[in-house]
């Protein structure tokens, strides 16, 4: 009798229980980007999402309340990842120009993943004005955070004099863009495609250095 008293509880601890469902909640966003990303928003059901999990569609609502508050926090998550990049690299020792481009890279790896690929591909525009206007906060302090970069370059002599506005937002556009047509079967990795973007946005097609106005020098 007092083996069974002394017995493990089959029923997990409350922190257990909230690390698994969290783990869960997360497993069915990421289906639903890769959902969106390969069929579109509005093609993919919460049936779809479901199938893909193996479970049934009231498991779903278990841990979001609908399709919107889904895709809400698929971009949600990609756009924080993508503020969140100039902070994992920041503090190390080089030149700004350094760690400019070790941004941009980390910025090019998240979009060619799920959350980050979802923001480039599908965005917020499906969702409401007050969700629209909470993630594009989070758009500007990306843009905020390439500008910033970029101006201090200028300062220390480490990048070239640009209009800081419009290198950050070629920047952002050009490597976001690597979400719409990269392909994870694809001939090159993340990484190999991050680097040759990169390198063609910080050196150009040009053989010799370009004479301001696009052109090489005569």
């Amino acid at each position: 009798m007092q083996d069974s008293l002394d017995s493990e509880s089959p029923w997990k601890a409350s922190a257990d229980r909230q690390t698994e469902r969290e783990a869960k909640r997360v497993a069915v966003l990421r289906t639903a980007a890769r959902a969106f990303n390969e069929m579109g928003y509005h093609n993919t059901s919460l049936d779809d999402i479901a199938r893909r999990l193996n479970v049934t569609k009231p498991t779903i609502y278990y841990y979001v309340r609908n399709k919107e508050e889904i895709l809400f926090e698929c971009v949600r998550i990609g756009l924080e990842m993508l503020d969140e990049a100039s902070n994992d690299v920041s503090g190390h020792d080089g030149s700004t120009y350094d760690e400019l481009i070790a941004v941009m890279r980390k910025y090019a790896e998240i979009v060619t993943m799920d959350f980050g690929m979802c923001v480039i591909r599908v965005g917020e525009e499906p969702l409401t004005e007050e969700s629209r206007r909470t993630l594009r906060s989070l758009k500007r302090s990306i843009d905020r955070k390439f500008r910033r970069l970029i101006e201090r370059g200028i300062e220390e002599g480490s990048i070239a004099p640009c209009d800081p506005k419009i290198a950050a937002f070629t920047v952002a556009g050009a490597l976001s863009w690597i979400a719409r047509w990269y392909q994870p079967n694809g001939g090159l990795s993340a990484h190999d495609i991050a680097g040759q973007c990169i390198d063609l946005l910080m050196n150009g097609l040009g053989k010799a250095a370009s004479s301001g106005d696009g052109r090489p020098p005569t």
